[in-house]
């Protein structure tokens, strides 16, 4: 009999997810992790029992549960506080990316013997930190007063979603040099913060005409949630749309909704964010169980050794930038750790441009899909767990913020 349909996996799906989730947090491990074994068990690479449509567009699924990250990020950033972490933040959002990608592009060139141009793709595909381990859990600590005195939550939300759009550049300009593409490096690196810019003016358009929607017409809260998300998603496929003439950081403006929207509605935004956390727990099943299933574990395994040690060195060039870029702060060795810690995830960027190299005819495609795939298994639940045990340790209550909300009541 022929269990196996659309509709038949999205219910294995949620409910083996709510249950992997629920068993793991039961064992103080992140649900998250029990969701990414799931999706490896139930994918094409195990039991096979996700249907093949859901797989075809599990990229588009997953960018939607990014976007709701994001617009959930852009919902829990205040202005005060961005001014208080700015510099800090900028120095994360690159820093740590550029350092960690130069020393894999230079050790997998020793290592595995890659050309410089197909090392510096997989030195860029592995950098890239994951928004999707890591926003989730800074919200968390935002949400209990943890560490917002300092903003480190803060630094580490906004620093890790810029990281992303930095290092898909840089691997977008090695990717050009292997296709023999014209490229000319000043105009391309110095095009990155102008994809920033072009990415918040996006984003700060469209949240001015839904505040003056929402202002103008009685729209219920659960339309509002939903048209936000339909803009948003909106403003990410016209970023990849126009990449081809102008390139925009459409997932920086993805959070500038959010953020604008808050400052100018504060009740408003307070209300919408609640209802982005109750999307978010379907989200969140999707996004993981979704990555897990795109995870080849016997093209894993066949790299395992040498794909450890490279992504184990890549790390500990990352946490050298973190520490580097947090040099001056006010955070004392405690904190500078735990953000070195919350800043080692991958999952979302390397299950998304992982397999690029490979369908483009990259000669050493495999071994960077390879390696890519190790990066996820690696890094995904250490660093969530890491964040998880070390943040409850490492961060303190922010007591006069918890004195202000107790008057306010």
């Amino acid at each position: 009999m022929e269990f196996q349909s659309v509709a038949f996996s999205v219910a294995i799906i949620i409910l083996l997810g709510l249950l992997a989730s629920k068993l793991f947090n039961r064992i103080k491990l992140p649900g998250l992790l029990g969701m990414l074994i799931l999706g490896i068990v139930i994918g094409p690479y195990g039991f096979n029992l996700i249907d093949k449509a859901i797989m075809a567009i599990s990229g588009d699924l997953r960018a939607i549960a990014l976007i709701i990250i994001l617009l959930r990020a852009g919902f829990g950033i205040h202005m005060e506080s961005l001014r208080k972490v700015g510099m800090s933040a900028v120095k994360m959002s690159f820093i740590p990316d550029v350092v960690e990608g130069l020393t894999i592009t230079f050790i997998s060139h020793y290592l595995l013997g890659l050309p410089l141009i197909e090392a510096g793709m997989l030195g860029f595909i592995i950098a890239a930190v994951s928004p999707a381990v890591i926003v989730p859990q800074m919200l968390s600590f935002i949400k209990r007063r943890m560490g917002t005195g300092k903003g480190i939550p803060l630094i580490i939300l906004t620093g890790a979603s810029v990281d992303d759009v930095v290092s898909i550049t840089i691997f977008s300009i090695f990717l050009g040099m292997y296709g023999g593409q014209q490229v000319n490096y000043l105009v391309t690196i110095f095009s990155i913060p102008l994809q920033f810019i072009l990415g918040i003016l996006l984003g700060l358009v469209i949240a001015v005409i839904l505040i003056y929607l929402f202002k103008r017409f009685n729209i219920r809260n659960t339309e509002k949630t939903l048209i936000i998300l339909a803009s948003a998603i909106i403003l990410k496929n016209l970023g990849d749309v126009l990449s081809t003439w102008v390139p925009i950081a459409a997932l920086v403006g993805v959070m500038v909704i959010g953020f604008v929207i808050l400052e100018k509605m504060p009740e408003l935004g307070m209300q919408l964010s609640s209802k982005f956390d109750k999307i978010w727990i379907f989200a969140e099943i999707l996004l993981f169980v979704l990555v897990g299933a795109q995870v080849n574990i016997y093209l894993a395994a066949s790299f395992a050794v040498v794909g450890l040690t490279i992504i184990i060195i890549g790390l500990a060039a990352r946490s050298a930038g973190v520490y580097l870029a947090l040099a001056g702060s006010n955070l004392n060795l405690q904190e500078k750790i735990f953000c070195i810690i919350a800043y080692m995830p991958k999952a979302t960027v390397q299950a998304a441009i992982g397999a690029i190299p490979l369908s483009m005819g990259v000669a050493s495609g495999q071994e960077i899909l390879a390696i890519a795939v190790i990066a996820i298994l690696f890094t995904a639940p250490l660093g969530a767990m890491g964040v998880s045990w070390y943040g409850e340790k490492a961060l303190k209550v922010d007591e006069n913020a918890v004195s202000k909300e107790i008057m306010v009541k």
